[in-house]
């Protein structure tokens, strides 16, 4: 995986966060002095002060490798495609799995991938950030699924103000 500036798509990914050393995902609160505190996306939702030092990956700059043209895709892109095909929760075990599988399951996704650079690792943690995400942030997915049904409402509330306006002249 590689980090990139260039995203679109889910813009809470930019409060989302993984730190070096520490598993889970977290929501960036607020700077500090003295570094970033962040609370933990888990039933505990622990607040930590995570030091100037610490590699923090803010989920909305991670992209996944790949052969075609553009040299990565931005991780939101990704998490939608996996949205589209699994729905809310991937039933991969992550630990049971073998690389076989985890791979397979990828390509589905994103045949594209880079073999040689996205690594058995990245896969699975691909897999349990989506379900963190879709467990304890699911506005996530749902702000994305809103603005494609944004689109629908519109053209239906225009048909019915013709009719309105002729029983309106019928009155």
């Amino acid at each position: 995986m590689s980090d990139t500036s260039e995203t679109n798509g889910m813009e809470l990914l930019k409060e989302i966060a993984n730190v070096s050393g520490k598993g889970g995902l977290f929501r960036i609160l607020k700077p500090s002095r003295a570094g970033v505190i962040v609370e933990s996306l888990d039933e505990k939702h622990e607040k930590t002060l995570i030091g100037p030092n610490a590699r923090v990956s803010v989920l909305k700059d991670v992209s996944i490798f790949t052969d075609g043209a553009e040299e990565s895709v931005a991780l939101s892109e990704v998490f939608l495609k996996i949205r589209e095909i699994h729905g809310q929760e991937i039933t991969v075990d992550v630990k049971a799995s073998s690389d076989k599988d985890l791979i397979e399951f990828l390509n589905k996704v994103l045949p594209e991938f880079d073999r040689s650079k996205v690594y058995i690792s990245d896969i699975k943690k691909i897999i349990s950030w989506y379900n963190l995400l879709s467990k304890y942030v699911p506005e996530l997915f749902a702000s994305e699924a809103a603005a494609v049904e944004e689109e629908a409402p519109v053209a239906e509330e225009a048909a019915p103000a013709p009719k309105a306006k002729k029983e309106k002249a019928k009155a």
